[in-house]
């Protein structure tokens, strides 16, 4: 835990930093938000559009180094807390090439985020599922439906299924940077398939137990 902290506050410096040094070759209004055409359409100022991200990320690590210690699972979490930890990781790094996006962007580099965002979530995708193969039950990690809280035998078997197919998911967002123009899709599309999914697997799971239950206490 202690290691994983450092890392992250390192990160954070390393943010606030990069803004202070393109604060003189930024324009005062910023380039910060574009469609799933790759088109801005969203601006700030200089001020927010520099440090907005670097405050995003300090809370968002604030936030998540929190969860171990306050869910009331947090011996289940202990479990699998260095998957936890590398993903903490991840995100703030995936966070980090966002804001570089942007700042270049704005002194003249247009990179397209068409190219950028689908290989960053693709990887995001591909490593929550591999935590959500490795977590154990708790209320803030993987996926929480009534019926997976409820059973540790419908918790796991949900959540390696959904590991598995969030793993797809992630190869299918990288290909959005060879198709630009499909790219909000082909991110967008698996994500909300996976939700209702394994929402619909893990209550007919759930009635499943509740059925072998029910017939063993007859026998």
């Amino acid at each position: 835990m202690r290691k994983t902290t450092a890392v992250i506050t390192v990160l954070i410096i390393f943010s606030f930093i990069v803004s202070i040094y393109f604060y003189p070759k930024v324009p005062e209004t910023m380039a910060t938000h574009w469609n799933f055409r790759g088109e801005v359409d969203g601006y700030m100022s200089k001020l927010w559009g520099l440090f907005f991200m670097p405050l995003l990320i300090t809370g968002l690590a604030i936030f998540f180094l929190a969860i171990p210690g306050i869910d009331p699972k947090r011996e289940n979490i202990a479990k699998f807390r260095s998957y936890y930890d590398g993903f903490v990781i991840l995100l703030i790094l995936f966070m980090l090439a966002v804001h570089f996006q942007v700042l270049l962007w704005n002194t003249g580099i247009r990179i397209s985020p068409n190219s950028v965002f689908p290989v960053g979530i693709g990887f995001l995708f591909y490593y929550i599922g591999i935590l959500m193969e490795n977590a154990e039950r708790n209320w803030f990690i993987g996926i929480r439906t009534p019926w997976t809280l409820s059973s540790d035998r419908v918790w796991k078997k949900t959540n390696r299924l959904g590991g598995k197919l969030f793993r797809i998911a992630g190869i299918a967002a990288v290909l959005g940077a060879f198709f630009p123009d499909l790219a909000f899709f082909l991110i967008l599309g698996p994500a909300l398939f996976i939700a209702g999914f394994t929402a619909v697997y893990s209550y007919l799971e759930y009635q499943k137990e509740l059925k072998e239950t029910e017939s063993k206490i007859k026998t």
